[in-house]
């Protein structure tokens, strides 16, 4: 049994309480759905603005009937103070990961990325020292990097940043910080890179690049490549991020809580490598797929040219062991698109075999979610 399996266990072993922000959403769903699983109760906080009512549908369906009675939904945002307090009243654990994620869309708009990311944040942080919460751990970002040109990146060495959302998620390593030195707050930060998997929202002009590009190449649409394809990510698929969530709320050695870490797979995978891979993997069930070619066009303002994480520090002090490579990932996250995008909209060129999902109907919904198998 590995060092991951043995907290498992100790999770399932007693009964907490969690309270996950943002649940409907890609990362939160996720975290929610793994501690149903080992038998804890979980309050989910979401307002809805980028959460998918379908990903709690999903989860409740996924928890099954015994277990879907542990979940407790609060529609509510964490700019609302009172909010927060009442989600963390009888709380053991915090994991948060209500954010406005996207870089583009803070240089359009960071009024509002500012007001959750920053003025959000300390309201969750404030509400869990005034209940005494246990735990804070939040979901930190690898675009606190910004222009640093240390690669790999190490979490004591960073640059300036290059978006209002890096600015953001300083500020809440910072504030994190204050936090435990001033009142004993117990943190950890959790500085996420390109995490990618099933529930990854395809949608809209600020979608995630491996989404966008399934929902392209499924759909005969234009591939577009910001840049020459050369940028470089440190792809993760989002089990990986489960695991160092749970770690991290476990960990009992001192020396491991009020830190941040990276979280990743520690690799590098450059764009042009990703769209070969994409194209490969979905070929089997779109043969199609293979005769498509990637649209280049003008780097994107706000982002890296090359980011890849040093991981060694989660791994010695949080046991953290990312277990799925992008490859092993990405086959996992594309039968759940291939499943869902397919069947939701026609496609275009060659057959495809497609997976129904059955509709379900979530209580505080007037939508119909697909519960996924």
């Amino acid at each position: 049994m590995n060092h991951y399996e043995e907290v498992q266990e100790q999770i399932r072993s007693k009964q907490r309480t969690w309270l996950v922000t943002g649940a409907a959403g890609f990362i939160g769903s996720h975290l929610t759905e793994t501690l149903l699983k080992l038998d804890q109760k979980v309050i989910g906080l979401d307002n809805f603005s980028t959460g998918k009512r379908e990903n709690i549908a999903h989860v409740m369906k996924s928890a099954g009937t015994k277990r879907r009675k542990h979940l407790s939904f609060i529609e509510g945002d964490i700019r609302n103070y009172a909010t927060c307090r009442g989600a963390c009243r009888n709380v053991d654990f915090v994991l948060h990961e209500a954010a406005i994620g996207s870089v583009p869309r803070s240089i359009d708009n960071p009024l509002e990325t500012n007001g959750v990311n920053i003025d959000g944040f300390v309201n969750i942080l404030t509400a869990a020292r005034d209940t005494g919460v246990s735990r804070f751990v939040y979901a930190a970002s690898s675009s606190t990097y910004g222009d640093g040109k240390r690669i790999p990146m190490i979490e004591t060495e960073i640059g300036k940043p290059l978006s209002p959302y890096a600015v953001t998620k300083y500020v809440d390593e910072l504030y994190a910080d204050v936090y435990a030195r001033c009142y004993g707050t117990e943190t950890i930060g959790l500085r996420y890179f390109n995490v990618f998997g099933p529930r990854q929202d395809p949608d809209g002009d600020y979608a995630a690049v491996i989404p966008k590009w399934i929902d392209a190449l499924l759909h005969n649409d234009p591939v577009y490549i910001n840049g020459n394809g050369s940028t470089a990510r440190d792809f993760c698929y989002v089990q990986n991020v489960v695991q160092a969530n749970l770690l991290a709320a476990m960990t009992t050695d001192p020396a491991a809580i009020n830190q941040i870490y990276n979280i990743a797979f520690g690799g590098q995978t450059t764009l042009d490598e990703l769209f070969v891979m994409i194209r490969m993997l979905l070929a089997a069930s779109y043969p199609a797929a293979l005769a498509r070619e990637p649209v280049y066009r003008e780097f994107r303002k706000g982002d890296m040219q090359i980011s890849q994480a040093d991981i060694s520090k989660a791994a010695t002090l949080l046991g953290y062991a990312p277990i799925w490579d992008v490859r092993e990932g990405m086959k996992w996250a594309l039968d759940w698109y291939v499943s869902t995008l397919a069947s939701a909209l026609p496609i275009v060129g060659d057959t495809l075999t497609q997976a129904s999902a059955s509709p379900t109907t979530l209580k505080t919904s007037k939508k119909k979610a697909e519960a996924l198998t």
